[in-house]
C-alpha cells in the first residue's frame, strides 16, 4: 500500500471504523535511519490501534526502527516479507524473503528483543513456482521459533520476476485453504488472511476458519465498505453514522493539517474519493476533490461543496 496509508488516509479510515486495525504504508528501514523519521512516523492519536510496517532485512536496523516505532507510540511492528516489487527486491527485503526463513527468524528476534510492543510478519503462501503447502507451513514454524505469534497471510503467491505488483495482486490463483490449514496446524498461533476480499459476507466466512481479515485497496477505493465492521465484528455501535457525519468530521482534520509548512488539500483530498461510491452523485464529488485547480488554494469548504454537487443540498 505504499503511498496509500499514509497518515490522511488512515484518520480518514478511523472515522469510520473506531477498532479495525490500521496499517501504515511499507516504510524501509533506510527512510527512517536516513532520512526524515517525522514526516514517516506522526500520526494523529486517533488512528489507535496502528501498526508500522516496516521493509528491511537487516536484524540491527530493524531492530533500531522497531524501538522508533515504539517511541513514537504505535501498537505493533509488522515486517513485510510480501511485497513482489523489484524495486524492493533490490533492496533484498519483502517477499523474496520468503526464501530466507532463517534470515526472518534473526529480524524478528532483534526486534523482539527491544521492545514490548507486538511484532508481527505478513507474507504470501510462497513464491514463484513453488506450490508446496509446505512452504509456508516450515516457513512459519521456523519464524514461530523466534517468537512471532501473529502472521498476516496473503494468500497468493508472488511472482518475483515477470509479473507486476498489480499483476501479483490478480494473477496467482487464490488458495485461501492454505490459510485455513496453516490455523488448523498452528492453533496458538493468530492467523489473519490477506487478498481479494472485498465484502462483509466475505469477512464473516473467512472468520469461520481464521483468527482475523486484512483488506487492503478495497477499503481504499471503497471505504464505506467499513462502515459496519464496528457492529458485526467488534460488537461496538460507535462507527460512523453517515457519510455526511466524516465529512463533517473531517474538516476539523483539514484545518489543522493546511495550517502545516507544505501542505496541500490535494493530499488529503486524494483518498476520500471513494466515500460516496455507488451513490448519486458520486462523479461530481470525484470530479470536484480531483479539480487541481479547485484544490490549489481550496480548504475543508471545498468537501462541503462537493457534497452539495451530490444533489441531495
Amino acid at each position: 500500500m505504499l503511498d496509500w496509508t499514509d497518515r490522511h488516509y488512515r484518520y480518514f479510515a478511523r472515522l469510520i471504523t473506531k477498532h479495525t486495525w490500521l496499517y501504515t504504508e511499507m516504510v524501509t528501514t533506510g527512510a527512517l535511519l536516513y532520512g526524515d523519521v517525522a514526516r514517516h512516523l506522526r500520526f494523529d492519536d486517533a488512528e489507535h490501534p496502528v501498526a508500522l510496517q516496516l521493509g528491511g532485512s537487516e536484524p540491527d536496523e530493524l531492530a533500531r526502527c522497531a524501538k522508533l516505532a515504539e517511541q513514537w507510540g504505535y501498537d505493533e511492528v509488522n515486517l513485510n516479507v510480501g511485497c513482489p516489487s523489484e524495486r524492493v527486491q533490490k533492496g533484498a527485503f519483502g517477499a523474496c524473503l520468503m526464501a530466507e526463513p532463517d534470515l526472518v527468524s534473526d529480524c524478528v528476534k532483534a526486534m523482539r528483543d527491544v521492545v514490548d510492543i507486538d511484532v508481527t510478519v505478513k507474507h504470501r503462501v510462497g513464491i514463484d513456482q513453488v506450490e508446496s503447502y509446505d512452504y509456508v507451513r516450515d516457513f512459519i514454524g521456523r519464524v514461530s521459533e523466534a517468537g512471532c505469534t501473529t502472521f498476516v497471510v496473503h494468500a497468493r503467491n508472488a511472482i518475483l520476476n515477470g509479473l507486476s505488483p498489480k499483476e501479483n495482486r490478480e494473477v496467482p490463483p487464490l488458495k485461501y485453504d492454505y490459510v485455513y490449514r496453516l490455523k488448523r496446524d498452528f492453533a496458538d498461533l493468530e492467523i489473519l488472511i490477506n487478498g481479494g476480499v472485498k465484502t462483509h459476507d466475505e469477512i464473516a466466512a473467512h472468520l469461520e476458519h481464521v483468527d482475523g481479515v486484512m483488506v487492503g485497496r478495497e477499503a481504499y477505493h471503497n471505504p464505506w465498505v467499513m462502515a459496519d465492521w464496528d457492529a458485526c465484528f467488534y460488537g461496538a455501535a460507535d462507527g460512523a453514522s453517515s457519510r455526511d457525519a466524516v465529512v463533517e468530521a473531517m474538516l476539523p482534520y483539514i484545518e489543522q493539517r493546511l495550517a502545516e509548512p507544505g501542505a496541500q488539500l490535494r493530499h488529503i483530498a486524494r483518498h476520500i474519493l471513494g466515500l460516496y461510491q455507488g451513490q448519486p452523485g458520486a462523479r461530481a464529488w470525484r470530479r470536484m476533490l480531483s479539480d487541481s485547480t479547485l484544490l490549489k488554494d481550496g480548504d475543508g469548504g471545498l468537501l462541503l461543496a462537493a457534497r452539495d454537487a451530490l444533489g441531495r443540498g
